[in-house]
């Protein structure tokens, strides 16, 4: 059966390979990221099954936009994958009230605006996969720098647990998955010269398969998915 997945942070790393996973299979996926040129380049790997569309998840209007053109051209979504943030390492004693809005900013309230603007458009056993980290799982090791992202993704933790019984009456399932280290650009931009386990293409193939599957065994379910740290 082919699914309609709505997937956010795909112009680049884990969310690209996501996209070209699920439309390797024959799913419809609506990329969104900021970047239109390489969302651009994305959908022309696979242009009838990969749909662009350049969004600022920070921007309650626009995002009520493309949820409004989401309704129109789509009608249902079945997954949800809110993919997209951002990662800062910096000292706690140097990060500022504007680091801290930035990283709850990117990391949680682009997960709260969209799957709310979505509420109307998923379909009966819509399954809805937040994206954190193991430095929001708790009981996992920590990094010094990490404290504002950590703090961030915890809460996508905490968010995916609640809507689980929030919105158990509309048949939406939740499930966060907590990503150790992988090698994406992001993580070379944080950490230079560390060396991931987990390419981006593997942590997209078991990400597609989680998403696609997983609602069937887990709902309301923080999962730690790691080989190593950092997180």
């Amino acid at each position: 059966m082919s699914h309609t997945v709505i997937i956010t942070g795909a112009s680049r790393g884990i969310g690209s390979e996501i996209s070209i996973a699920l439309a390797k299979r024959g799913h419809q996926v609506i990329a969104v990221a900021r970047s239109e040129h390489n969302l651009q380049q994305l959908k022309s790997r696979h242009p009838s099954h990969i749909h662009a569309y350049p969004l600022d998840l920070t921007d309650e209007p626009e995002v009520h936009k493309f949820a409004a053109f989401f309704r129109e051209n789509f009608k249902q979504a079945d997954i949800l994958i809110n993919n997209a943030g951002s990662l800062l390492n910096k000292p706690f004693e140097d990060l500022t009230k504007s680091d801290w809005h930035h990283m709850i900013d990117s990391n949680l309230l682009t997960n709260v605006l969209l799957t709310k603007a979505l509420l109307p458009v998923f379909s009966n056993q819509a399954h809805i996969v937040n994206i954190s980290s193991m430095g929001g799982f708790q009981g996992s090791t920590k990094f010094p720098g990490l404290s504002a992202y950590s703090v961030a993704k915890g809460a996508v933790s905490i968010l995916s647990e609640c809507l689980a019984v929030e919105l158990a009456d509309r048949n939406i399932r939740i499930n966060a998955l907590c990503l150790g280290a992988v090698q994406t650009q992001m993580l070379g931009q944080a950490f230079p010269g560390f060396k991931a386990p987990v390419t981006a293409d593997q942590m997209g193939e078991y990400i597609t398969d989680f998403a696609l599957n997983g609602s069937a065994f887990y709902n309301g379910q923080v999962l730690p998915v790691t080989l190593a740290d950092p997180g």
